[in-house]
């Protein structure tokens, strides 16, 4: 029994970051154009985590470019500036999303 609830609370502070990542991403409509898993109007999130796994300047360069807006690297199509989210909170995606595999 002891056992049984370890593992259920140990899976849910492992899955409780990921779920408050993507609510944050639902908050700033970020999943208007991307998801986890596939590509919408921008890239898979695991697309951009698997594209930049391994670069050291991957996440100051991301949040860049989610806070200013950007173009070309996916595509055609361009994505927005985000001045509306916070650093806190952009941070916390850049990490989220570049942990995905």
């Amino acid at each position: 029994m002891k056992k049984k609830l370890f593992a259920a609370l140990a899976w849910s502070l492992l899955a409780a970051p990921s779920f408050a990542s993507l609510q944050l991403a639902q908050k700033y409509n970020c999943t208007a154009c991307h998801a986890v898993e596939q590509k919408v109007v921008g890239p898979a999130y695991k697309d951009v985590a698997k594209k930049y796994a391994g670069d050291k300047g991957a996440e100051a360069r991301l949040f860049a470019k989610v806070k200013a807006g950007g173009a070309g690297v996916w595509g055609n199509i361009p994505m927005p500036p985000n001045p509306q989210v916070s650093d806190a909170d952009l941070k916390v995606l850049v990490k989220w999303v570049l942990s995905l595999k």
